[in-house]
């Protein structure tokens, strides 16, 4: 398939993803309007958690306004709020170390955190950082980490569109933003427990 095939491709499943994402903080929000009209006794709960999931759906719009739809360069210190804003809800912490000297777009750190998260489904540390020769790594560790089958093909591979599902999407498009960027994605595994998301210079 043609490349804007893939585009296209990749389009389609980063709209279902952003969707599902604001389905569950959107819809606890209308659950509290119609607790509020039910039973006046309840406003206090139904304030709270219209709130709460209100709170949720902006850190998720903040984060995926930069991640997906932002092409003007944004400012480190936004990004990086928008992303410990984001995992905040989650059992894996993020280190995004401020200041952050680096010549990789916070467009793509965003996009790779999100990669990274696949490898700690119970949890964990995601670590930033730069590498020696130039580029950034992203260390994922925790004690459940593993490698998603999906991930390899996808981030460092040439899949084919018809290939680029729900599960690899998030990689195929980071990728995607990485080449064009002139850098190249790339896997490692140091130790167990750890596995090493890095992007380099492909020149």
């Amino acid at each position: 398939m043609s490349g804007w095939q893939i585009d296209l491709r990749i389009a389609e499943l980063l709209a279902a993803r952003l969707c599902h994402e604001l389905v569950s903080p959107v819809g606890a929000i209308n659950n509290g309007v119609e607790l509020l009209a039910d039973d006046p006794e309840f406003a206090a709960d139904a304030a709270a958690l219209i709130a709460q999931s209100a709170g949720q759906a902006t850190r998720r719009l903040q984060f995926y306004r930069i991640a997906y739809g932002s092409t003007m360069p944004i400012a480190g210190d936004s990004a990086r709020k928008a992303t410990l804003d984001l995992f905040e809800e989650s059992k894996i912490t993020c280190v995004w170390p401020e200041p952050f000297e680096r010549d990789v777009s916070s467009k793509l750190i965003c996009n790779l955190f999100l990669v990274a998260a696949e490898a700690l489904p119970r949890g964990g540390t995601l670590r930033l950082g730069t590498r020696p020769a130039g580029g950034i790594e992203l260390v994922a560790a925790g004690e459940s980490a593993r490698l998603p089958a999906h991930l390899p093909d996808a981030l460092v591979g040439t899949p084919a569109a018809d290939a680029i599902d729900t599960r690899s999407v998030q990689a195929a498009f980071t990728a995607s933003l990485a080449r064009r960027a002139g850098l190249l994605p790339s896997i490692e595994t140091p130790a167990s427990g750890e596995i090493v998301f890095a992007l380099a210079s492909g020149n």
